[in-house]
């Protein structure tokens, strides 16, 4: 069933399947986000977040983009190269030939082994010296490396539930950030409407716990034409943050945020969206993934630039408040020493 109305206070017309009226939410109509949006709660969840398991495993980039010329990587501060390897199963590897360094990513695959461009060593899923690949998952969308032995390693990746016929769109934005300011950010829907005007229109949140996050939001589709979904919010992995819409149009649909620590001070935001839909013509939709796509990461990007600085203001505060913290202990020290001598 399908609905059609005229909010003349904001001038929005909404369209799709109707949802159903709301309960008790946790906020009264009326309040400001600013109070809802509360930051010790928000803390709260991303502790609770930050808490969970996630196997050692790192998301590298989008599926679709691995083949068979070598592509290079930066995670944790290593470098990395990923290629297709036998039977067209993904290998993520160091990227400096165990010879004399050469950069892999530079070689060529040949049967599935990575071809060192100085000197022609061939290397696959064999260990070579103090050389080896890195355990790798392709999810059909996203190919993760484990890449941390430092906690308990899973034979796969904690992947939230997807829909089971989508057009999938990846996502990749780098930002001066840790992986805990991307998380944050998307554990904060309070700002969408004001941050975002040209996405959304309304927003508010229906029920939350420091688990997830569930919302009621209008996204814009064209000027005042709006789409009235219910979505929620959960961290499957202390690096992931997943939306799935729960009802209306696109009812299924999941936006997959991953944040990939490039170094110590920059992160990899990579995100995938998985659209479906169960309207008739979403079968030629699929059809047309070449056509959709571009228009899918356009508009995702647009987000991610805007809420990547989001992310680097948290963490740009954060490291205020650290140099502050050490200005402060060493004009302490500095007066205990100048007492001292006197």
């Amino acid at each position: 069933m399908f609905s059609l109305h005229l909010q003349s206070m904001k001038r929005l017309i909404h369209f799709g399947p109707s949802l159903p009226a709301l309960g008790q939410t946790p906020y009264a109509p009326g309040t400001p986000d600013w109070v809802q949006a509360n930051p010790a709660r928000i803390e709260r969840a991303l502790a609770r977040a930050l808490a969970r398991p996630s196997g050692g495993w790192y998301v590298v980039g989008a599926s679709r983009e691995i083949g068979e010329t070598p592509t290079k990587h930066r995670i944790l501060g290593r470098n990395l190269v990923a290629w297709r390897g036998v039977a067209n199963q993904p290998m993520v590897a160091p990227a400096a030939c165990p010879h004399m360094g050469a950069n892999l990513a530079d070689g060529r695959v040949c049967d599935g082994k990575i071809v060192c461009p100085w000197h022609g060593l061939a290397l696959g899923e064999a260990r070579h010296g103090t050389w080896a690949p890195f355990p790798a998952f392709d999810d059909g969308v996203l190919t993760w490396a484990q890449l941390s032995a430092d906690e308990v390693l899973t034979p796969k990746p904690f992947i939230t539930e997807r829909p089971t016929r989508f057009l999938d769109a990846v996502i990749r934005v780098d930002a001066v950030c840790e992986p805990s300011d991307v998380i944050r950010n998307r554990l904060d829907p309070w700002h969408g409407a004001h941050y975002h005007p040209h996405s959304f229109a309304q927003l508010r949140v229906i029920s939350e716990s420091d688990d997830d996050i569930v919302v009621r939001v209008s996204y814009r589709v064209a000027g005042p034409f709006c789409s009235e979904v219910d979505a929620r919010f959960h961290c499957p992995d202390p690096r992931t943050i997943a939306m799935t819409i729960l009802e209306g149009e696109g009812k299924g649909s999941v936006v997959e945020t991953h944040a990939t620590p490039i170094d110590e001070t920059h992160t990899a935001v990579i995100e995938a969206t998985l659209a479906t839909s169960d309207r008739p013509g979403f079968g030629l939709a699929v059809s047309a993934s070449n056509l959709l796509r571009p228009l899918i990461q356009k508009r995702a990007r647009r987000l991610w630039i805007e809420d990547a600085a989001y992310a680097e203001r948290m963490y740009e505060i954060r490291q205020e408040k650290v140099a502050k913290k050490t200005r402060i202990s060493l004009g302490g020290a500095k007066r205990a020493g100048s007492s001292h001598k006197g």
